[in-house]
C-alpha cells in the first residue's frame, strides 16, 4: 500500500475510533496545510473536510493560494477574520520588547477557532506539523501544535515537498517559501536560520547515530533547538506527591 493511502487509512481508523463525523484543518496556502488538506480528502472524501481560513493581518497571497488548495481538492471552507480579536486583545496587553511574545497570539486564535468549528460539527482537527519541526520545536506551543491528528507528523519537511508533488497540490504552493505567516516577510528558514534541506540532513544524522559528516558548528545548532523545545514535545510535567516527609533534626 503508498504511503498517501497508509496515512488514509490510518486517519479512516482514527476518525472511527473517536466517533467523529470528519476533519477540520487551518488552510495557509503553505504545502504543508495542502498536503495534510489532501491526505484527509483521500480519507473520507472533500465534504467531510472543512478548511478554514484565518487571516490575520496576513498576506494576500495566503488567501490566494488557500482558495487555490480547497478548489483542487473540493474542500468546503470557510473564512473567519482574527484581526478585530487579534487587536482587541494586543491592545489590552502590556507592550512587550520580545516580537514573539505577540506573533505568537495568532496561531493561538487559529487553535481557539478550529476547535470552535471542530466542536460544532463534530469533527476533528487535523495539524499539519511535520518531523523535521515537531524536533526543533519549531512550533507554537498550545498553537499550531495545538491539534488532534498529525498525518505527517513522521516525515521531514523534504518528504513532505515530495508527497506534496504526489498528491497533487499546486505547483504555486509546492514552491512557495514556507512561512508561518507571523509578520510581513517572516519565512520559517530565515528565523530558523538554516536551510530546511540541511536541516533535515542534521536531523537524520543525529538519529541515526552518526554525525561525522556534519560541521561541528551546524550540529550544535540543530542540538541546541532539540534541546530547547523538549517541552514542546512532551505532557505537562505533573509534580507526584508522596505524602508528608518527616523531617530529622
Amino acid at each position: 500500500m503508498s504511503l498517501p493511502n497508509q496515512i488514509a487509512a490510518w486517519l479512516r481508523e482514527q476518525l472511527a475510533a473517536a466517533g467523529a463525523d470528519g476533519f477540520v484543518l487551518g488552510l495557509s496556502g503553505g504545502v504543508d496545510s495542502a498536503t495534510a488538506a489532501a491526505l484527509a480528502v483521500r480519507a473520507v472524501g472533500s465534504q467531510r473536510v472543512l478548511g478554514a481560513l484565518m487571516p490575520c493581518h496576513s498576506q494576500p497571497e495566503d488567501a490566494h493560494l488557500a482558495h487555490l488548495v480547497a478548489d483542487t481538492f473540493g474542500i468546503p471552507t470557510v473564512t473567519v477574520d482574527l484581526c478585530g480579536a487579534y487587536d482587541a486583545l494586543t491592545a489590552e496587553l502590556p507592550a512587550s520588547e520580545h516580537r514573539l511574545a505577540a506573533a505568537n497570539i495568532k496561531p493561538r486564535l487559529r487553535m481557539v477557532t478550529l476547535y470552535y468549528l471542530a466542536q460544532s460539527r463534530n469533527y476533528l482537527v487535523l495539524g499539519s506539523g511535520n518531523r523535521t519541526e515537531i524536533l526543533v520545536g519549531y512550533s507554537t506551543k498550545y498553537g499550531d501544535g495545538g491539534v488532534d491528528l498529525l498525518p505527517t507528523g513522521n516525515l521531514y519537511k523534504t518528504q513532505i515537498w515530495e508527497l506534496a508533488r504526489q498528491l497533487g497540490v499546486p505547483q504555486q504552493v509546492v514552491e512557495r517559501p514556507p512561512t508561518a505567516g507571523l509578520w510581513p516577510g517572516q519565512t520559517d528558514e530565515g528565523e530558523m536560520g538554516i536551510t530546511y534541506a540541511e536541516l533535515d540532513r542534521v536531523l537524520a544524522a543525529i538519529e541515526a547515530g552518526n554525525t561525522s559528516g556534519i560541521e561541528p558548528a551546524t550540529l550544535e545548532k540543530v542540538q541546541r533547538m532539540i534541546a530547547r523545545s523538549a517541552h514542546k514535545r512532551a505532557m505537562p510535567p505533573v509534580f507526584e506527591w508522596k505524602g508528608d516527609e518527616e523531617t530529622s533534626t
